[in-house]
């Protein structure tokens, strides 16, 4: 598996902005999909975003259409999610996940990294 490291997360007050990163590391970095998704306390991971990685397909998850955005830069491994209009509903932690296989499932994470938005 191809390690996946997340970063961006942080404390923001309410109708502020972050941009997450994911960097994905090996010698051969060539994932089909990739996506975001976030986990609140005592609630399911849910999906966030999502976006191919040779094609310009890009999907949202209801809540967040409009305010965020995801995005990719291929020669640097790094798929981002930028964040405006944060509420405190969005307040979660944030993975990123790959997947290696077409039409595959994302079962390719990072360890995650915690969005805070205070009202």
């Amino acid at each position: 598996q191809v390690p996946l490291v997340e970063s961006g997360g942080g404390l923001v007050q309410a109708g502020g902005s972050l941009r997450l990163s994911c960097v994905g590391s090996g010698r051969v970095f060539s994932p089909y999909v990739m996506g975001w998704f976030r986990q609140a306390p005592g609630k399911e991971r849910e999906f966030v975003a999502s976006i191919d990685w040779n094609e310009d397909t890009v999907r949202y998850a209801d809540p967040v259409k409009g305010r965020f955005t995801i995005s990719r830069e291929n020669a640097k491994n790094t798929m981002y999610l930028q964040m405006n209009s944060l509420k405190p509903e969005d307040t979660a932690v944030y993975y990123c996940a790959a997947t290696f296989l077409p039409n595959g499932a994302l079962d390719v994470w990072g360890q995650g990294t915690q969005v805070t938005v205070s009202s």
